[in-house]
């Protein structure tokens, strides 16, 4: 697992509570993911997956208990947030929702190098950064959507240029959440198809969903979270069972799997 260098993540009895303290979205999380490795975290609506990104991001942080919990990513506690965000390219719903406005698809891939949504007159773009934007997008087939307002684009285009602007960095992961919401079935297969390229290339994937298609074949474990707590972790073999996901759903289900892609199909 670890070996020289410092988990990507490592949480340890990780415990976070929202809104006046007494909901607790985190109960005692134990979680390590290594650097180059790609994990899914499955469970459903309300189980704890938002405030384990938010965790992540920092815009929560975890209770302290004074028993050697923490949080760490690539070792240390404390992070300046625009440097972290340099290092881990994080897509999120609340991105989607803040990137629905008239900013050109290269405006919006180019903002990543300043932690914004669009390019403001404060911003210095310099040559190199609009050539790796440019390479970005060629790396995600989106080259042609570069002068196009991302409020007229569909949410697979919308999507693709929002990776695009975590990836400028060259970051060590990507972070999703719930990738495929709201995308139709050929959007979903093109995105999936640009995520394999990415975990082909060496960009650790962390998929955070309750939908089992967003979990591509390079995923070889997966965490299974639920009422804020682990309720498993192991490979995608051992994790992805009927059973496992009947208990984690809270409804019996019979899972399927085909040329590496799973679903469920409900038993009421």
């Amino acid at each position: 697992m670890s070996g020289a260098n410092p988990p990507l993540l490592d949480f340890q009895n990780v415990t976070i509570t929202r809104g006046d303290a007494s909901k607790v979205a985190l109960d005692r999380i134990t979680l390590t993911i290594d650097a180059g490795e790609h994990v899914a975290i499955v469970g459903p609506n309300g189980s704890g997956k938002s405030s384990l990104i938010k965790a992540i991001t920092r815009e929560c942080y975890p209770r302290y208990t004074g028993d050697g919990s923490g949080l760490r990513i690539m070792g240390r506690e404390t992070w300046n947030v625009f440097e972290l965000r340099a290092m881990l390219g994080i897509v999120s719903n609340d991105l989607m929702q803040s990137c629905a406005r008239d900013f050109s698809g290269r405006e919006v891939v180019l903002s990543g190098f300043f932690s914004s949504i669009g390019i403001w007159p404060n911003h210095i773009v310099t040559p190199e950064m609009v050539t790796k934007a440019d390479e970005v997008m060629a790396l995600l087939e989106v080259s042609h959507l570069a002068d196009r307002y991302v409020d007229e684009m569909s949410s697979g285009e919308a999507r693709r240029i929002l990776i695009g602007r975590a990836l400028v960095h060259n970051p060590k992961a990507l972070v999703l959440d719930e990738p495929t919401a709201s995308l139709d079935l050929h959007a979903i297969h093109e995105l999936r198809g640009i995520l394999r390229k990415l975990a082909q290339g060496g960009t650790s994937i962390i998929v955070v969903t309750h939908y089992l298609p967003d979990i591509i074949p390079e995923i070889s474990r997966v965490v299974l979270i639920k009422k804020g707590r682990i309720l498993r972790d192991a490979s995608k073999v051992e994790a992805l069972t009927s059973a496992s996901l009947s208990e984690l759903f809270d409804t019996p289900v019979e899972l399927i799997e085909r040329d590496g892609s799973y679903t469920v199909i409900g038993h009421g």
